[in-house]
């Protein structure tokens, strides 16, 4: 009984051990808490755009259908925005919110994100927060210098790679229009104190990768969640001049409360208005809020709202 009663005391030990190790893991990094400010030359731009293109038109693993895009026009125009898509999305899912910016003269740019819109369709399983925040990085540097008066639009897993850029990136963005953003899981997804367990133990690839029912992997959904808990304290951002969200009432895959807590707390640290949106559950939206697959008879409506919400018009609806 003795030995018995040891042997429990030593596994609860152990147990309590393993609890607070991961609670206290560090999900901080000097990678997703700075970036490097750049810009290009409209010529060298465009070429860093086209190239894009014509590479993955050249890699026959990347589908027709999401290959990056770049709408641009002959010249460096007044504004330019950057389009990041989602989690196992992508640039598809932007055509039409793209397509209508570019017709009221923007330059567009939608890069395809790594291991995304490839053959293989778990591809993106393999994705690591760094090369996310490189690929945001590059992408608005390219975007930086195609317009004088630049933003990000993002949807979903985008949404947090945009808000990533517009604290640590205040040379280049003016405005932040978070669609969706997946800054932290529904309540009924993964309750708050399995978060970081998650993150911890997906994330660093620590137990073998799961699978939910829609196909995202734990251990990628994990890198998108750390680059968020990377955000400033103070996003200050002097050049920010418009900050806005958008979420839908029948999402329940993101926390809706988190993503208009931290679209606020950069407004506010910025003194800006915050521009939000819900659309109505009635609408039949879920948590895809760009595509207009999902967005059915709302979906120009919608994009006029993105569009006033993005240049500053304050809250809609």
């Amino acid at each position: 009984m003795k030995i018995a009663r040891r042997l429990l005391g030593a596994v609860l030990i152990l147990l309590v051990a393993a609890i607070a190790t991961i609670y206290l893991w560090p999900l901080h990094s000097s990678r997703l808490t700075h970036a490097t400010e750049a810009t290009l030359p409209f010529a060298q731009a465009q070429a860093s755009a086209k190239a894009a293109v014509s590479a993955d038109t050249a890699d026959t693993d990347v589908t027709a259908r999401c290959r990056t895009k770049a709408l641009l026009h002959p010249e460096r125009t007044a504004k330019a925005v950057l389009m990041l898509h989602g989690y196992t999305d992508c640039p598809a899912q932007f055509d039409a919110l793209a397509q209508f910016y570019y017709d009221k003269g923007y330059n567009v740019y939608v890069p395809r994100a790594p291991r995304h819109g490839v053959s293989d369709t778990k591809a993106h399983a393999g994705l690591h927060a760094d090369e996310l925040a490189d690929y945001a990085e590059q992408a608005l540097t390219v975007t930086s210098g195609l317009g004088t008066d630049v933003g990000v639009v993002g949807v979903s897993g985008g949404g947090v790679l945009a808000t990533w850029l517009a604290e640590y990136r205040p040379d280049a963005v003016a405005h932040l229009l978070a669609l969706s953003p997946f800054y932290q899981p529904a309540a009924e997804q993964a309750p708050a104190w399995q978060v970081k367990p998650l993150m911890v133990l997906y994330g660093n690839r620590l137990l073998p990768d799961h699978f939910n029912g829609q196909g995202f992997s734990y251990a990628a959904l994990s890198q998108y969640l750390r680059i968020a808990r990377n955000y400033r304290d103070d996003p200050a951002n002097p050049k920010l001049r418009s900050v806005a969200v958008v979420t839908s009432a029948n999402d329940t895959f993101i926390d809706r409360g988190r993503a208009a807590e931290i679209t606020q707390g950069i407004a506010s640290a910025n003194n800006l208005q915050l521009g939000r949106y819900e659309i109505p559950a009635s609408w039949g939206v879920g948590h895809d809020t760009a595509d207009p697959a999902g967005l059915g008879s709302h979906a120009a409506e919608l994009e006029t709202t993105y569009l006033a919400l993005y240049e500053g018009a304050g809250s809609a609806g």
